[in-house]
């Protein structure tokens, strides 16, 4: 199956205000006081010292960026990834409603940010004698900080030269481009069989029989985690790699009707488990 007709390339980029500026004052006289040279410390000043309102649209940021690293491939080095079209649809509704909770967290976070700021000049609360009005910018400024962007391409053809070069040169350029492109496809694969290997070989350990098996913590993720990769996997197997798919479907069979309360109270049932999983790592050169 052509790569260029199961999926699509999506680039996401979220920005987001760090609130962070270097207090060059307090720099140097840390440096002064401990009698060190000029390049052994800086004093980065939070300027939202004293909430959590930025934080916490940054820690979303961070969790849309690895909700969509989970849902893609590796694809360029600069951000764009590959994504199965059969998880377009899916992928698209859950981006734009993540989109829109970053924007509405935005929205929230700059009509408190001016009352918030009056209460600073007022008090200094939180930065104390380290407090500069001048460090902080405009309501409007702080939104221009802050962005969620979507951009979706098609994934282009291997060797789609339109260009008016010498024959020779022309076809130069083509081999390097086919096998750059070989290689792209070949490293955005890695990817689903390192999620797999990882899975597999975390669940193994976590089974190996010990002397405070009694204190170990079981929990429903143990199971549902793997269920969950072995559908993502159907989405991200965009070669269709038979070997991929098999080992997915291993995985899938061990998993059917498994029980975490019967894999936390009997060990015969963890060990014909691990056994199963064990089987599927060493089956496989990955």
């Amino acid at each position: 199956m052509s790569i260029t007709s199961s999926a699509v390339l999506v680039e996401m980029n979220i920005s987001v205000w760090t609130a962070s500026k270097l207090d060059r004052v307090a720099t140097n006289t840390v440096i002064s006081d401990n009698q060190a040279t000029f390049d052994a410390a800086q004093v980065h000043k939070n300027l939202m010292a004293g909430t959590t309102e930025r934080k916490e649209i940054a820690d979303y940021a961070a969790g849309c960026r690895l909700w969509h690293n989970t849902r893609t491939l590796a694809w360029a080095d600069k951000g764009v990834r590959l994504l199965p079209t059969s998880s377009f649809l899916d992928y698209k509704s859950e981006a734009n409603f993540r989109r829109d909770t970053f924007h509405n967290m935005i929205d929230r976070f700059c009509v408190t940010y001016p009352d918030w700021l009056d209460r600073q000049v007022q008090g200094h609360k939180a930065l104390g004698k380290l407090f500069d009005l001048t460090d902080y910018p405009s309501a409007a400024e702080v939104r221009s900080k802050f962005g969620f962007r979507l951009v979706f391409s098609p994934v282009p053809e291997s060797g789609d030269f339109r260009v008016d070069v010498p024959k020779h040169d022309l076809d130069e350029m083509r081999q390097e481009y086919d096998e750059a492109f070989e290689t792209r496809v070949a490293d955005a694969m890695r990817g689903p069989w390192d999620m797999l290997h990882k899975m597999l070989a975390g669940m193994s350990d976590k089974l190996v029989e010990s002397d405070d098996d009694t204190k170990k913590r079981w929990h429903d993720t143990f199971v549902t985690n793997a269920v969950d990769l072995c559908a993502l996997l159907t989405h991200l197997n965009v070669t269709k790699d038979p070997a991929l798919e098999q080992a997915r479907k291993q995985l899938e069979n061990t998993m059917r009707g498994a029980d975490i309360d019967d894999i936390k109270a009997d060990p015969l049932v963890r060990s014909d488990l691990k056994d199963k999983l064990d089987a599927i790592l060493n089956k496989y050169e990955w």
